[in-house]
């Protein structure tokens, strides 16, 4: 039998980096949606005690509308409100700017829930999307005649508190704009809440991690909260 003719050590090394390469691709080359159910849970943020100075400071409380924060549609936005009415009431108390924000195009005090419901002189937010600061709403309807930043400069406002509902919208995007805009931003955990548990806690993980936000955020709940 005639011995095969020996490959060139070229040849060889090229096809078992080859050979490796195929080996190892799956696993380098799976992308967060493969690995969903691996993704370990990162420890919780630490809550913070804070001490409230009344006349630069905003409450925002949004989307806490009958048609949707009731016990058949999201009952945890329904566990929220006791601990919103408290920081609502004490707010009020110490004459804490406060806005109220409204999911339709028609932004009435009338859809609150009773117990968070605006009192006289309290401003209603125009339907202007996720993002409070912004003068447009998802369909890009512009509402030219609001502009937040105006208000809150024009009040002396330095620091910004907001619970919500659908916290993955309103209280991220508008919490994460005002830090990104330099207010300070106080974010009471016990105030926000999701249709489940999971874009609670992703929330609260992006507001607590991310660059250029974390530093401008307080993430605490009502109870830890003075004047």
């Amino acid at each position: 039998m005639t011995d095969r003719p020996r490959q060139p050590k070229l040849m060889r090394a090229v096809r078992l980096a080859s050979l490796l390469a195929t080996v190892a691709a799956p696993a380098s080359a799976q992308s967060i949606i493969d690995q969903w159910s691996a993704v370990p849970v990162p420890p919780p943020p630490k809550l913070e005690k804070v001490t409230i100075d009344p006349k630069s400071t905003a409450l925002l409380v949004m989307g806490f509308v009958r048609d949707s924060c009731n016990q058949e549609r999201r009952p945890r936005c329904v566990a929220t409100i006791p601990h919103v009415k408290k920081l609502l009431d004490e707010a009020r108390a110490h004459g804490v700017l406060v806005l109220h924000s409204v999911p339709t195009n028609n932004p009435s005090a009338d859809y609150i829930v009773a117990d968070l419901a605006p009192r006289p002189g309290e401003m209603i937010i125009p339907p202007n999307g996720p993002n409070k600061f912004l003068p447009y709403d998802l369909e890009f309807h512009r509402y030219p005649d609001f502009d937040l930043d105006r208000i809150f400069s024009d009040h002396g406002i330095r620091t910004v508190i907001t619970v919500g509902t659908q916290v993955q919208t309103a209280v991220l995007h508008t919490a994460a704009e005002a830090a990104l805009r330099g207010y300070k931003v106080i974010v009471p955990v016990d105030g926000m809440s999701g249709d489940s548990l999971y874009p609670e806690q992703y929330t609260a993980w992006h507001l607590a991690n991310t660059q250029r936000v974390k530093q401008q955020v307080t993430l605490t709940k009502v109870d830890l909260i003075g004047y």
